[in-house]
């Protein structure tokens, strides 16, 4: 008999210990995937079952198992998951998520991503597709002083300089390219502040530098913005910077194509310049013969890669620079130089055409 109760007792044992580690692995499946918070918009479709739902958590990498979300929602009698545009994470974990899918709770907020580079034109494009603000309102403010007047007293990166009748859009250049969530109904001022406080935040660390510099703050922005359109790979930043001081130093024309661009509103994608669009002088165009130092103001917005090859450029006596399609640079001393590469860029089908 002892015997027989040894047995059942290593029987029980067992089975208990394969009880504990079935609810440790279950438990382990429904914690959260990572500590990333970042929102995932995900969109449950009407008629989706929960083996759907549950495929469709699992490639967004917001769950660890489908079948441990099944079972999970099968054993808290939760079979009955709402449609909707939802905002998750991966730091939710299964019992939050079947939470808020139950609940049917429809997400109002977008994710909008302001690539660096871009102009004012595509963020105003991107905040009025994906905000209830329009196009004309937004310019609108752009254009309101008193508005402009606030921000200059609450933001030392910003001064009078943007209230020049001939720049564009006032903030131009000063709005932080990065991933922002703002809800639909924002009003744009509370957008400009979310994006401003950004830029303050990233710039904060260069004040000194800035502030002491020859250039102001905003010649430091305007260059910085024509940096980062000119040179694709951030290592020749501080060559391309380099490479505009030298023709400022010298009062040389810049001679940014980008500058054109800019200066005529037509996206660097679009077409190769016309010879009458390059010689047509604005407050913009570097491309015009007589045109010699900054443009009235920047030209894209700015990340911290190309401020800081502008506060910390190359020393090296390089006046002309062109990238092939790779993305390379090559520097040249003089135009002669210069003009060769470009042949031997052309001859190679290297030379990049819009």
């Amino acid at each position: 008999m002892k015997k027989y109760r040894n047995i059942a007792l290593a029987l029980v044992i067992l089975l208990a210990s394969g009880i504990i580690l079935v609810c440790a692995v279950f438990n382990y499946c429904l914690a959260p995937v990572s500590n990333n918070d970042e929102i995932k918009q995900i969109e449950i479709t009407a008629g989706s079952g929960v083996a759907d739902i549950a495929q469709l958590l699992k490639d967004e990498n917001l769950i660890r198992s489908k079948n441990s979300f099944q079972v999970y929602t099968f054993l808290t009698n939760n079979r009955n998951l709402q449609a909707g545009t939802y905002d998750l994470s991966e730091n939710m974990g299964v019992k939050k998520i079947v939470s808020i899918l139950s609940g049917g709770k429809i997400s109002n907020d977008s994710s909008l991503t302001f690539k660096e580079g871009i102009n004012m034109r595509e963020v105003v494009r991107l905040i009025s597709d994906n905000t209830n603000n329009n196009e004309d309102d937004i310019y609108t403010l752009l254009e309101d002083d008193e508005y402009l007047d606030s921000l200059i007293d609450n933001y030392w990166f910003l001064t009078d300089d943007i209230k020049d009748s001939r720049i564009y859009y006032s903030l131009e250049g000063y709005l932080y390219p990065d991933t922002y969530v703002f809800n639909k109904d924002d009003d744009i001022k509370d957008i400009f502040k979310v994006m401003l406080d950004n830029t303050d935040e990233k710039l904060s660390d260069y004040r000194e530098m800035m502030e002491d510099s020859d250039l102001s703050i905003h010649e430091l922005m305007t260059l910085a913005s024509i940096v980062e359109l000119e040179s694709p790979s951030f290592e020749d930043r501080p060559m391309v910077a380099s490479v505009f001081f030298n023709r400022l130093n010298d009062n040389i024309s810049l001679g940014s194509d980008v500058t054109t661009y800019y200066g005529i509103k037509v996206d660097m994608s679009e077409r190769d310049l016309y010879q009458s669009e390059i010689n047509e002088c604005n407050d913009y165009n570097t491309r015009c013969s007589t045109f010699k130092g900054l443009p009235v103001g920047p030209i894209s917005n700015v990340s911290v890669s190309s401020l800081e090859a502008v506060l910390n450029p190359d020393v090296n006596d390089y006046y002309y620079f062109v990238a092939d399609k790779n993305g390379k640079t090559y520097f040249s001393k003089t135009y002669q130089e210069h003009l060769s590469t470009v042949e031997e860029l052309k001859s190679n089908d290297l030379y990049y055409e819009y």
